[in-house]
């Protein structure tokens, strides 16, 4: 028999059902095992160092090879598609925010100032980061443009290779263990009696992303249409099949020859669906800001923090970057957003893995909505940039 191939999905679905019985059995007051919570705890404790620890050199090794590689690039036109993915991702955030700040004070009561309190774990080994995140960040625009500048070979070679590293490191060290991690949160959760609450505000986030995220497209669609001179309606229902081929399968890259069909069908030239598609497949990530800005809000509103629009600001504009540059990782956008998480909004470890766990639940949602409004930037694109006889 064929083995059967679970997704990331699929794991952390059974990472959650496995830490609520893991929770409920080991925090039972006649649980046999009444040590077992405190090893659960030390191994998400440890794992939660090491997460730390490769966020920094996730976004060195990603953004500076990136604005090196977008620096290098021929002409005008693939210039003209990053500024307008980046743009529409920015937008996103900031779309995402208004929504969400708008109705989640009256929706979302639960508090979860007690949350990061009871998930709160004492770490057996410290393991403190080279850099902190900031300090990652700026340093890859130093060295990405001095790469442009410089047109130094060499390091451009040696920021590829460690994008190489910090991507094996990824897929092959911190995704597989990634699920354990949730497990270990979720049993800790379960076993101080805060899951039941967690439940109901995850689907009240999921549910709010779903709307902001259709939201964003007919916004997206809308402003294209006008641009290209198209009928929005004909043109979404062209993408409907690129954008439930993304929802199925969670993958921007593995859609492409479907995402290609449907530009071309609603009449953008060869030459200008050959380059966008490959090219916001890897970073245009509006889907994605809507999630992981969304998720932020919501978590703040939680715990009664202010949610101010300076704050969210500086956030968006930051995480935009660091999208752009991540999406060549599995899970990378949510993965370089933890430091920022942590440095501009004060998020405790505990709430990020909180925070991965929903995006990671809806990751087909992000991808669908980043596939169809690539559909959107192709027809402006193919509007203004494409020469015809």
């Amino acid at each position: 028999m064929r083995k059967i191939k679970l997704g990331l999905f699929g794991k952390i679905l059974i990472a959650i059902i496995g830490g609520t019985a893991l929770g409920w059995l080991l925090g039972h007051p006649y649980a046999p095992c009444s040590w077992g919570l405190s090893v659960v705890n030390a191994f998400s404790g440890v794992f939660g160092q090491i997460l730390r620890f490769i966020v920094p050199l996730l976004i060195l090794g990603l953004v500076t090879p990136a604005i090196a590689d977008t620096g290098s690039g021929a002409g005008k036109t693939l210039l003209a598609v990053v500024v307008i993915a980046y743009a529409s991702t920015v937008f996103a955030g900031f779309l995402s925010y208004f929504g969400s700040a708008f109705v989640f004070p009256s929706i979302l009561t639960e508090g979860i100032g007690h949350l990061d309190k009871a998930a709160k774990v004492k770490p057996l080994l410290e393991i403190p980061p080279v850099m902190n995140v900031m300090t990652a960040l700026f340093l890859s625009f130093m060295l990405g443009l001095g790469i442009i500048f410089t047109k130094s070979v060499a390091l451009k070679r040696g920021f590829d290779e460690l994008r190489t590293i910090v991507s094996k490191t990824i897929e092959f060290a911190i995704l597989p263990v990634l699920p354990f991690y949730i497990m270990a949160m979720i049993a800790n959760m379960t076993a101080s009696g805060q899951l039941a609450a967690f439940g109901v505000t995850a689907v009240k986030i999921i549910g709010m992303s779903i709307v902001l995220t259709v939201l964003l497209l007919f916004v997206q669609y809308g402003v294209a249409c006008v641009l290209a001179r198209r009928n929005p309606f004909s043109v979404i229902w062209n993408m409907l099949p690129a954008y439930f081929t993304a929802l199925t399968i969670c993958s921007s890259a593995a859609t492409i020859p479907v995402t290609l069909r449907c530009v071309r069908k609603n009449g953008v030239s060869e030459d200008a669906a050959g380059l966008v598609v490959p090219l916001c497949a890897t970073i245009h990530l509006a889907g994605s800001t809507v999630k992981v800005v969304s998720c932020a809000v919501a978590f703040m509103v939680l715990a009664n923090e202010p949610v101010t629009l300076g704050q969210f600001t500086y956030f968006i504009f930051m995480m935009a970057i660091t999208a752009v540059a991540a999406p060549g990782v599995a899970c990378g956008v949510i993965m370089s957003s933890l430091g920022l998480l942590e440095s501009i909004l004060h998020f405790t470890p505990e709430r990020c893995t909180m925070l991965m766990t929903v995006y990671v639940a809806m990751d087909g949602l992000g991808t669908a909505c980043n596939v169809a409004g690539d559909g959107a930037i192709a027809l402006v694109i193919d509007r203004f940039f494409t020469k015809r006889d």
